[in-house]
């Protein structure tokens, strides 16, 4: 189920997202709890390693999974890429479709659980997961959507805080074991995809905002072949 609250127009009206979500509703209430308690969670510029893998390719269609409020979105958009940008949190979306409107760009945007959003499969020629938060499951439910979405010819670029997943679970509930990091999708590859880049590098992080404390990243670019 999608929500287009951009509707290409920078003076569109945003609707509520109450009640058009598709996920955990337990999930999006967290996250929805972490953008209220704070006017602005992120940097509000587009995170370095996307723009540095990025400039190479040839805008087309982008999914821009765990958006937020809509930097990497509204940076893309900019370039001349379709974006779709998908996020659980309502609170993260409706803020991203005003930083968008205000950008005077179009962005369509999706309330839900990447596992449990209905996209066009095998349709985008870069599908972006900038330090996405996706649970783990027994089926590999969120790595496998990641990759169902790339068409052929296009780009997976999944970027992560290096040392995380290598941590012991915090006393405040975060668990590493919990969450995909880019050596779980690594192991699915096949025949069909070419791996571009696989490291570890500084990280070029934009001043402030969330998570600006972590000085590497783990960088995962893989191409669908077929």
């Amino acid at each position: 189920m999608t929500d287009n609250i951009a509707a290409g127009s920078p003076s569109s009206d945003t609707p509520s997202l109450a009640d058009r979500y598709v996920g955990d509703p337990e999930v999006r209430a967290e996250w929805d709890d972490r953008y209220a308690d704070r006017h602005r969670l992120w940097s509000g510029r587009p995170n370095g390693a996307l723009v540095a893998e990025a400039a190479g390719l040839t805008p087309g269609r982008v999914l821009d999974v765990g958006c937020g409020e809509g930097a990497d979105a509204i940076w893309l958009a900019r370039g001349g890429w379709d974006v779709t940008a998908l996020d659980v949190s309502g609170v993260a979306l409706e803020r991203a479709a005003g930083h968008a409107r205000d950008a005077g760009v179009a962005v369509h945007w999706v309330h839900a659980a990447l596992t449990e959003a209905v996209l066009p499969p095998a349709s985008f020629d870069l599908v972006s997961a900038q330090y996405p938060a996706l649970l783990r499951t027994p089926d590999a439910a969120a790595e496998r959507a990641l990759l169902a979405a790339v068409a052929p010819g296009g780009v997976l670029l999944l970027v992560h805080h290096a040392g995380m997943d290598t941590q012991q679970a915090h006393d405040s509930g975060f668990d590493p074991a919990d969450y995909v990091w880019p050596s779980m999708i690594a192991d699915l590859l096949d025949d069909d995809w070419e791996t571009e880049v696989d490291e570890q590098r500084p990280r070029v992080a934009p001043d402030g905002g969330a998570g600006a404390h972590h000085t590497d990243d783990l960088v995962l670019r893989v191409r669908r072949l077929r």
